[in-house]
């Protein structure tokens, strides 16, 4: 079976048809060429590129349908993916099940000839390059939350208690750390001090209390 698959991220260009309209075109005019009839175009209305193609009403439909030997026809790389990360990830799997994709403005068959190798070649190093961006933007959040004292989850530390989503000093804890690094300095043993701490009313490992001496640089 040949499929087709376009996509307009506006409702106004869903609703005037003429992006629509000319990309049905050039699927049927490039399946004319393939001497292969079009069963069906799966067409999305007004659905943001940013979202992967397979959380796309059209786009997961057109995965569903797909079976080995299938030939999926797009007109542009961008009306079917929305970054070089997701293209590389269902490439890798069209190709897994036998289906081939043309996209059209990449010259025809990405998953089955030569341009295949040089498309997965470009489509790598941007994906990566998207990476390293996600990394980078993931990175710069944390620092701002932690510089604005979000907690950014895991076990919340001793000496501290979350409050609508930020880490405010306990009072009593924090007590209770300044009495650890003293007898800390006064040479205790890890053990010493956990059971000093426990009398306070506090449960803490002698890891935990090592971590707490370990954090103020004791």
């Amino acid at each position: 079976m040949v499929y087709g698959y376009c996509r307009v991220s506006s409702n106004q260009q869903a609703e005037e048809g003429e992006s629509l309209g000319a990309q049905q075109r050039q699927i049927d005019g490039y399946a004319m060429m393939l001497g292969q009839p079009v069963e069906k175009v799966f067409i999305e209305r007004g659905v943001s590129g940013a979202k992967p193609l397979q959380d796309r009403p059209e786009g997961s439909q057109l995965l569903a349908v797909c079976r080995a030997g299938d030939v999926v026809i797009t007109p542009k790389l961008d009306r079917m993916f929305r970054s070089a990360l997701d293209a590389l990830g269902i490439l890798k799997e069209l190709i897994d099940r036998g289906v081939a994709l043309h996209m059209i403005d990449l010259g025809g068959d990405v998953t089955g000839n030569g341009i295949s190798k040089l498309v997965f070649t470009i489509l790598s190093a941007v994906a990566e390059a998207e990476r390293d961006r996600i990394r980078e933007r993931i990175r710069d959040v944390k620092t701002d939350q932690r510089q604005r004292g979000r907690f950014l989850g895991g076990s919340v530390p001793f000496g501290w208690v979350k409050v609508d989503g930020a880490l405010v000093e306990d009072a009593g804890q924090q007590a209770a750390i300044a009495q650890i690094l003293e007898m800390r300095a006064a040479g205790r043993s890890l053990r010493a001090i956990q059971s000093e701490v426990a009398a306070l009313g506090y449960t803490l490992s002698h890891q935990g209390v090592a971590n707490v001496i370990a954090s103020r640089g004791r």
